[in-house]
């Protein structure tokens, strides 16, 4: 069999995580079988579909390294062949005009409720005669279009990582609604489940791997492709995504969409690598970094989980760490400038290059995320320096001052040039010179230098304040704090 799959977002909003993990499951699966992986996008809801959110899926998937083969179709553009496909139904008499106000709707599930039985409808439109239709229409009633749901039927599938799977029509809420009711009468917007039948018939789908809260309407849709003769995909239901309270992942969890994720510094190998790992796992049990072109040499759903998977923010800290430690340093360099920029810290990206090296080495072994170099770094691009708390306790300390005094007399005599050697003798001198400890010295100074107590390597860091001019200016003023 020829494989063909496809990811099929609503541009209701933007790339959900969900839809992201969805997406790399298909391509993994295509890739694996040398298939292909179609981009459809599902924009029939006219009122909540936006160009902005389209443009957006298009671009977290790009930046996933997720690229399509086909596509994208846009469901928006296809209308026609829905309609055509509903008058096929209402022709065979597989689907009829339902004329129910709202009220009617709404009074027959409160009945229901009273009686504690199962919202549904109740097909009482089923059979209407033409008479009936006439005065429906005559009342000014705007019908939709529903499919015949027999309650006696059994729908079975094989699921590629459930298992068998049965489903009885009377579950499914009664004649299914494919299509929305119109002014005039005629066949108006199709719904969700009809278009996506069709759709995923006129592209040869083969197999449709979606979320597991699509189970019912795969059920529903079986019947779809039963009633127009084509051939039934088969289908791959994956695990929710899960908060850590094992409830669906959602908006009230907060970053939810890859362009979130993308502004909070993730890469996109390290995000791709960790939702491989929601739901799925390699052989290797130990195996926990990977390309998605890895991935795909090892995919397949024997290993996909039917539980959950609980999205685990130290775990993707871990993984996104893993890769910035392993990133080329121009690479990364270059990778953490728009965070600097955004953080309006001063430097050229030309003329500062060299510097800026420095810098992305001297964080790169602690870096978890792109965006905390921002507030790594503070120290070093700042031309204002502000004392923590903890440096000022420090900076009081009996002794302070003498160290600071110990270490400002050479350097400002060395002038511009200092290697970690020469630093190294200035301290050492001040500690054999004043009879310091040396830990109360070195403690000083980087309370001095950046402000803080804690941080990347202290002299690699003084080095780098050196070449901006700032190590002398501020050993300086901290001696005034420690004078005071």
């Amino acid at each position: 069999m020829t494989v063909r799959v496809r990811i099929a977002p609503s541009p209701t909003g933007n790339l959900h995580i969900g839809t992201a993990r969805t997406a790399v499951f298909n391509w993994l699966y295509a890739r694996h079988h040398q298939g292909t992986f179609i981009l459809r996008v599902e924009d029939t809801d006219e009122e909540r579909s936006q160009p902005e959110y389209t443009e957006n899926i298009l671009e977290g998937l790009r930046w996933l390294g997720m690229e399509w083969d086909e596509g994208p179709y846009f469901q928006s553009e296809r209308l026609d062949l829905y309609r055509d496909a509903i008058q096929k139904l209402l022709d065979q008499g597989l689907a009829y005009r339902c004329y129910c106000t709202p009220e009617e709707l709404d009074e027959m599930r409160t009945a229901q409720k009273e009686r504690n039985e199962a919202p549904r409808y109740d097909n009482r439109h089923r059979n209407l005669t033409a008479e009936q239709e006439a005065a429906f229409q005559a009342e000014g009633r705007q019908p939709v279009i529903r499919f015949k749901i027999e309650d006696d039927q059994t729908i079975t599938w094989k699921d590629l990582v459930r298992g068998p799977m049965h489903w009885q029509g009377r579950d499914l809420g009664g004649d299914m609604v494919v299509a929305r009711a119109t002014a005039s009468g005629e066949v108006g917007q199709p719904l969700y489940n009809l278009a996506v039948v069709v759709d995923d018939m006129d592209l040869n789908i083969s197999h449709v791997i979606r979320g597991e809260d699509h189970i019912a309407n795969t059920a529903k849709q079986i019947l779809l492709y039963q009633a127009f003769g084509g051939t039934v995909p088969e289908f791959a239901h994956t695990p929710l995504i899960l908060n850590k309270e094992g409830r669906k992942l959602s908006k009230r969890d907060g970053v939810t969409s890859i362009s979130d994720f993308q502004e909070m510094g993730f890469t996109a190998p390290a995000l791709a690598n960790y939702m491989t790992l929601l739901g799925w796992s390699p052989p290797d049990a130990t195996q926990e970094i990977f390309s998605l072109s890895d991935a795909a040499a090892q995919f397949d759903f024997e290993r996909v989980n039917k539980a959950g998977a609980k999205f685990d923010w130290d775990k993707l800290d871990w993984i996104s760490s893993q890769y910035l430690h392993e990133l080329p340093l121009a690479e990364l360099a270059e990778a953490l400038m728009p965070y600097w920029q955004a953080a309006k810290y001063d430097f050229d990206p030309v003329a500062d290059r060299p510097w800026l090296d420095q810098v992305t080495a001297l964080i790169q072994p602690s870096l978890v995320r792109l965006k905390d170099a921002a507030e790594m770094t503070q120290f070093l691009f700042t031309r204002e320096l502000t004392w923590s708390e903890d440096a000022q306790k420090q900076l009081s300390q009996d002794g302070v001052a003498v160290a600071l005094q110990g270490v400002i007399d050479p350097l400002a005599a060395a002038g511009f040039e200092l290697s970690a050697e020469t630093a190294k003798s200035f301290i050492n001198s001040t500690v054999k010179a004043n009879k310091l400890k040396k830990g109360l010295v070195m403690r000083s100074l980087r309370a001095a230098l950046t402000g803080d107590m804690k941080g990347p390597d202290l002299m690699e860091s003084w080095l780098l304040l050196h070449q901006r001019g700032e190590d002398l200016k501020r050993l300086q003023q901290a001696l005034e704090i420690a004078s005071a």
